[in-house]
């Protein structure tokens, strides 16, 4: 088949010509897992790569995030994947800790058939010590960001020499933020005998090239999505860091109006332990999931809809078809990087022409999904403000208005009581309002009924996460960006890193790093001055110690960091502060090589051979 010949447009999912999973030749415990999971008739890009990857041959497909693409690769390397082999077998690059995720979780869903596969995520984040357990008992597929890739192959603690298949998936997110050089580090230790895909949403000539270097005779697929939705739903999105997400969804249940919601999660533990949380913070909340027994989650279901249950936690298998006509809110905890997903769970609302409201919340390194939403559904997500503390007090104080409302309506019970507080004020000699005032209290409990908004951090941490990423201005280290908005130099601490020049070490590097490892945003970085053996990083000064313990296990270039507070020089010392902990003068704001986005979601990489300068 030519490229031309493979290029479908516009295929309707559920065209009867389209062949089942069985005739695309995926067989036993991989078809009755998917089967399980209600796929029924494969996706074009399902239906045009699975063949052809079954085949043996390597595969190019540019197509949208939404479109399927991941069951495309990954029931064709499970359905030939040889269990007893401990060694890697295949390997899927991704660009984000969430999109490495979401695979590694359908890989799992698709291998839940098959006996004794292992699939383990290889991110910046988390810690080595898991990683470097699970390699040594035996992984059969690894799904990894770059940097942190790069990090166990410079260690040696990554074995690829008997790897059959390699996946990149979102290639050109990839690049975009500046793994080109990484990916093709890793591409160069892998055999040469194996299989390639790469899947892309666009072609730049960069990928085009990186296809016809790595890739042998490989097939072009090409697909469109047609996936839109209902213009009764009302989309919204708040961009806010994975720590905040428990708190800004608390406070956006305190103000909505809403009658019953489905909250997304990406995993099965996470859909327990959300709906723990939000009932030990007054709501009525459930968990469905996979796991949950079929009686039970019916349970859950006619729960919600007889108002018993205001909250269902889910994960996208669990609320298939569900159609529930309370659900007036959809709220995205975990975005998908799949819009497939999205546009299926933001469907659960606004049914049958009613009115429906859906909320995503979205990290800042994922902001690149909202583009891809924009494009699957053909509307433009309205940028939300997370709920004030003078919002949350006026509800607060509306519901208490409301309660002695209904309250002075039972004449019978009121009247016993106005007794009771009439013999008070007569022992006493107390004004009823105190006295009033005083049952409030009681009532209300050790939790105060108001917030304080002198003391909101998440206000101010939402508010660093909503700020818009900074534009780059120069194209090497040795051009300077344009002057940013900082923020006052007390608001910095200044910190001292293992790692200089001498290391090859780039600011865009540490940045990276840090920012991974600690959760850090990128405007939560000041100054960053690299001298020949160590280097001074200006963080946040309120940083939490929990953040400072993470990120000393934090490796730049494949050195421990050894992060401790910055003393500055003797000089220093004996004459006192400095600005930042040492001469102004000695001081230089951080510069990038070029006008690549900063990499966010970029891993510590090892050391490797500086570029020649012209």
């Amino acid at each position: 088949m030519t490229p031309e010949d493979a290029v479908l447009t516009d295929a309707p999912e559920d065209s009867p010509a389209t062949p089942g999973f069985e005739e695309l030749g995926i067989t036993g415990p991989v078809l009755k897992a998917i089967k399980d999971l209600g796929y029924e008739t494969p996706s074009p890009i399902q239906a045009a790569t699975i063949p052809t990857l079954l085949a043996g041959r390597d595969v190019v497909g540019m197509a949208q995030t939404g479109t399927g693409k991941t069951a495309a690769f990954a029931l064709p390397v499970l359905e030939r994947l040889d269990v007893s082999q401990k060694t890697p077998q295949a390997l899927v690059l991704a660009p984000t800790r969430e999109l490495a995720l979401q695979v590694c979780e359908a890989f799992e869903s698709y291998a839940s058939k098959m006996k004794g596969v292992h699939v383990l995520p290889v991110y910046g984040g988390q810690g080595y010590g898991v990683q470097l357990s699970a390699l040594r008992r035996g992984v059969h597929v690894i799904v990894g960001t770059p940097g942190r890739i790069m990090d166990h192959l410079a260690k040696g603690t990554l074995d690829l020499s008997q790897l059959q298949y390699l996946v990149l998936d979102e290639a050109d997110e990839m690049l975009k933020m500046g793994f080109a050089e990484d990916v093709e580090q890793i591409l160069a230790q892998t055999p040469e005998e194996k299989q390639v895909a790469l899947f892309s949403a666009t072609m730049p000539p960069q990928i085009r090239r990186l296809a016809q270097k790595y890739l042998r005779d490989p097939e072009e697929i090409s697909i469109k999505s047609k996936t839109a939705t209902g213009t009764n739903i009302t989309q919204r999105y708040l961009v806010v860091s994975y720590a905040q997400k428990v708190d800004a969804l608390t406070r956006i249940l305190e103000v909505e109006n809403f009658d019953g919601m489905i909250v997304f999660v990406r995993t099965k533990n996470e859909t327990e332990t959300l709906a723990e949380k939000l009932r030990a913070r007054g709501y009525s909340a459930a968990a469905i999931n996979g796991d949950v027994p079929q009686v039970q989650r019916e349970r859950s279901v006619n729960q919600l809809k007889d108002g018993k249950l205001d909250i269902l936690v889910a994960t996208d298998v669990a609320a298939r078809g569900l159609d529930v006509e309370r659900i007036s809110h959809v709220v995205n905890f975990d975005i998908p990087t799949d819009t497939e997903s999205y546009v299926h769970r933001i469907g659960r609302t606004g049914r049958a022409g009613r009115s429906g409201d859906a909320i995503s919340f979205i990290t800042p390194r994922e902001r690149y999904l909202l583009k891809h939403i924009e494009k699957a559904t053909r509307q433009q997500p309205a940028q939300m403000q997370l709920p004030s503390t003078e919002d949350v007090n006026t509800t607060r104080l509306n519901r208490f208005d409301d309660a002695i409302t209904t309250a002075l309506s039972e004449t019978g019970r009121i009247d016993a009581f106005r007794d009771i507080v009439a013999h008070y004020v007569r022992h006493h000699d107390v004004p009823e309002a105190d006295v009033a005032a005083a049952l409030a209290v009681v009532a209300q409990g050790d939790k105060p009924l108001l917030l304080d908004p002198a003391n909101d951090p998440l206000t101010k941490a939402v508010e660093a996460d909503n700020r818009p990423p900074r534009e780059r201005t120069g194209r090497d280290t040795r051009e300077s960006r344009e002057p940013r908005e900082r923020r006052g130099r007390g608001d910095y601490t200044a910190y001292r890193i293992e790692v200089g020049r001498r290391h090859r070490v780039e600011p865009r590097q540490i940045v990276g790093a840090l920012a991974n490892e600690g959760g850090l945003g990128r405007d939560d970085f000041g100054a960053i001055n690299i001298r020949p053996d160590f280097s001074v990083v200006e963080l946040p000064a309120n940083m939490s110690p929990a953040v400072l313990e993470k990120l000393r296990d934090t490796r730049i270039s494949g050195r421990l960091i050894e992060i401790k507070p910055d003393r500055g020089p003797a000089g220093a010392r004996r004459n006192g502060p400095r600005e930042g902990g040492r001469d102004a003068g000695d001081r230089f704001e951080r510069r990038d090589r070029d006008d690549r986005p900063a990499r966010d979601s970029r891993d510590e990489k090892p050391f490797r051979k500086p570029r020649h300068k012209s």
